[in-house]
């Protein structure tokens, strides 16, 4: 009787038997946490390459607006100035386009009607993502370069730098740490925003715990998991972002 009376205190509660089993029906059995393995890493390959891709249309779209802003009052008429207007309105239309539209919208239009004809999903998606967070890079490198002191440029060309090197090798670098918290929130945004990847049929990270949702019919944990490793994600970045943010403030004393 002892005995018995011991096992029945040790027994688990139903909740958390409840909880145990729906665990395994949708992580172990069939290895179903797969799913969310593979999308994870199909999410973070995808964020990856939008990220490289955002950041150069940003850094080119922010220099050609923040050129535009800062010299064409000066220049002379002619063709160098005709083509710097030419390409600020091209700047110009690109992120009224993309900054006035959903990226969900654009990732459908790049896939069904732009690349209707690939089978690259995940190439697809680089494009889109990038091409989107590529607008939102640009105005936020703007604003930082149009803050720099117009002494740098000065600076720059006293030390036989054109236009061009002075602003990668003196005004860039101190732009970026300017912005650097702002860039780093596009990324965050950017990382949560693929997760409308399975709209062209891509096993995203979420689009993995909704495969799992429809062989288990159970949606409490698999969007419990996908959320809490986007929000893992989220901690490290913005950890990685902190630390970056202490030493550049320690080099520049």
């Amino acid at each position: 009787m002892g005995m018995m009376a011991f096992r029945a205190a040790m027994a688990l509660p139903p909740w958390l038997i409840k909880l145990k089993d729906q665990f395994y029906i949708n992580f172990i059995a069939d290895d179903r946490y797969m799913y969310l393995v593979r999308g994870l890493w199909m999410t973070l390959r995808i964020t990856f390459f939008s990220v490289l891709l955002g950041i150069a249309l940003g850094v080119v779209a922010a220099i050609i607006r923040s050129t535009h802003d800062k010299t064409v009052d000066d220049m002379r008429p002619g063709l160098g100035k005709a083509i710097l207007k030419i390409l600020n309105a091209i700047v110009k239309l690109y992120l009224t386009i993309i900054r006035g539209t959903p990226v969900v919208v654009q990732l459908m239009i790049t896939y069904y009607v732009i690349f209707q004809s690939s089978t690259n999903t995940m190439l697809v998606a680089v494009l889109a993502f990038g091409i989107n967070s590529g607008a939102y890079v640009a105005e936020i490198i703007r604003s930082g370069i149009m803050s720099i002191d117009n002494g740098q440029f000065e600076a720059g060309r006293s030390l036989g730098f054109n236009y061009i090197q002075t602003m990668w090798y003196i005004i860039i670098p101190q732009a970026l740490k300017n912005v650097l918290p702002a860039l780093a929130n596009e990324f965050i945004v950017l990382v949560k925003e693929t997760s409308v990847s399975g709209y062209v049929g891509i096993v995203d990270l979420t689009r993995g715990g909704d495969v799992i949702r429809s062989r288990t019919f159970v949606a409490f944990m698999p969007l419990l998991a996908v959320a809490g490793i986007y929000l893992i994600i989220v901690i490290i970045f913005s950890k990685l972002v902190s630390v970056m943010e202490r030493r550049l403030r320690n080099s520049e004393r």
